[in-house]
């Protein structure tokens, strides 16, 4: 874990989430705050809200009720948040969510493109990760032609695209094999240590879990139990 473990980069407080006029309930009051540099897992049973809690401190969804913080900044209902998107949080989700119809290179130049990067910069960005990641060689192809675990690279170097402090990752292995799962979340970490990145992850897989700083587990929309492993490195 980074050594800059003292400022909280995202505080929750009471949150909870509702539709249907409150017929239905997902969140039901979350507390928990996540520091700098930290690498947290949430764990849980399938609707326990784990998914939902990560679009909340992604932005992408509003609260019922209840606040959340990012880097010091409270969200604020109906406010713009185009900029906190852009440039301090970056998202992987289970399905990568990639467009079918441009390449590996142009999904991860959007990103940048969003962001008013030159595109000299992006490209020499992008360069970077795709190196790091093991798919600078398929750069041009289009996403029908990546296999999963490439797609799912792919996915992990848009979301770095932008230099984000914080990347929120739902089940970023769930629809891949063991062994592209665990190839997948190694470079998941070490792209958080090496980025200095503070990653906050639901996952369903206890064994990658576990390697992380912390365990959050949530049950019934709330957290019950906030843990060290103890064996994060």
């Amino acid at each position: 874990m980074n050594s800059d473990s003292s400022r909280p980069v995202l505080i929750v407080e009471d949150v909870r989430k509702s539709y249907e006029n409150d017929a239905i309930r997902v969140l039901n009051g979350v507390n928990f705050t996540v520091h700098r540099g930290q690498t947290v897992a949430l764990c849980g049973p399938s609707g326990c809200g784990k998914s939902t809690l990560l679009h909340l401190m992604g932005a992408l969804d509003e609260p019922t009720t209840g606040r959340i913080c990012v880097n010091g900044q409270w969200l604020q209902r109906g406010s713009s948040t185009l900029h906190l998107l852009r440039h301090q949080v970056g998202f992987v989700f289970q399905l990568h969510h990639l467009i079918p119809g441009l390449t590996l290179e142009e999904n991860c130049l959007i990103p940048a493109v969003a962001a008013g990067t030159s595109r000299g910069e992006a490209q020499q960005r992008l360069l970077q990760l795709a190196e790091r990641t093991g798919i600078a060689h398929r750069l041009k192809q289009p996403i029908q032609k990546l296999s999963g675990g490439e797609r799912q690279r792919t996915a992990l170097c848009r979301a770095l695209m932008n230099r984000p402090g914080i990347l929120l990752a739902d089940e970023p292995t769930g629809a891949l094999d063991e062994k592209t799962s665990e190839q997948i979340f190694a470079l998941l970490m070490e792209l958080a240590q090496t980025e200095e990145i503070t990653l906050v992850m639901a996952t369903h897989d206890r064994s990658l879990a576990r390697q992380c700083d912390r365990l959050v587990e949530m049950r019934d929309g709330m957290v019950v139990e906030s843990s060290d492993t103890g064996e994060a490195k």
